[in-house]
């Protein structure tokens, strides 16, 4: 039977294709939004969630540490800590190159054990950025990045021994202690607290961009095999701190250098 002249007639099989194609409209987009959401608390998760727990994780380190230590050679005001009188230069002073308060004889650590790997040994505390964190053993980011911490170098040497106290750290996500790292500009101070004494490094040179791969930087005299005309000529007592740059990648590393300045002995 033929259908009357101008009435437009629906086949049932149009209309299940309609129906087909108006549910997978919307299956796709409960899948973008389900999508988007899942992103959405990765990201959360990433620059918010890591950054608390790290940073409070890292911050009952460092009260842990002083604890076994018997108390902090550094005092903390308004949030963040301040160098005071008893940084004076000690007359127990390295005597570095370049360093004018330099005294006649060396100054030499005290003979600790070897960190553990993974171990939290020391606190490195900037005035400038307010900041106070445990360093671990190791560069390990389960282990030790991760948790908020900078890691020391393997291989490289120790607080206020002769060489090149080398550390790493985050500077995004996971407690980020090194995001503002680009702020340290020449003479200012940087601190390491150990069981035995706290070094004062005043910063000596900026290394804005270099190669990842750059082991020069570390080394005990450090200087850039990438970039040659930044890092030293002869051994002093260094410390080096190295992240990632620009943020949020992990294409090049920023260097700071440090020289040591003085040395205040518990």
């Amino acid at each position: 039977m033929r259908a009357a002249a101008g009435v437009r007639v629906v086949r049932h099989r149009d209309r299940r294709r309609r129906a087909r194609r108006r549910r997978v409209l919307w299956g796709g987009g409960e899948v973008l939004v389900t999508a988007g959401l899942v992103l959405l608390l990765l990201v959360v998760h990433q620059l918010w969630w890591t950054n608390r727990e790290a940073r409070r994780g890292a911050e009952r380190k460092v009260a842990a540490l002083e604890r076994e230590w018997g108390g902090s050679g550094t005092t903390t005001t308004g949030g963040g800590p301040s160098r005071g009188s008893g940084t004076a230069a000690s007359a127990a002073e390295p005597a570095t190159p370049g360093n004018s308060r330099a005294p006649q004889r060396p100054y030499t650590p005290a003979t600790t054990p070897p960190p553990r790997r993974s171990q939290a040994y020391a606190v490195l505390t900037v005035p400038r950025l307010n900041l106070r964190v445990p360093v671990a053993e190791g560069v390990s980011k389960a282990d030790v990045l991760n948790k908020g911490y900078v890691g020391h170098y393997p291989g490289t040497g120790q607080p206020g021994q002769a060489g090149n106290f080398a550390l790493a750290g985050h500077r995004n996500t996971h407690g980020e202690p090194f995001r503002y790292l680009p702020r340290l500009r020449r003479g200012d101070a940087v601190e390491v607290e150990t069981r035995s004494a706290t070094y004062t490094y005043d910063v000596d040179q900026v290394l804005p961009r270099t190669s990842a791969a750059d082991s020069g930087v570390v080394r005990p005299v450090p200087r850039s095999l990438a970039r040659p005309g930044y890092g030293y000529d002869e051994p002093g007592y260094y410390l080096t701190l190295t992240t990632c740059t620009p943020e949020f990648t992990s294409r090049y590393r920023l260097v700071v250098w440090a020289r040591l300045a003085s040395v205040r002995p518990r």
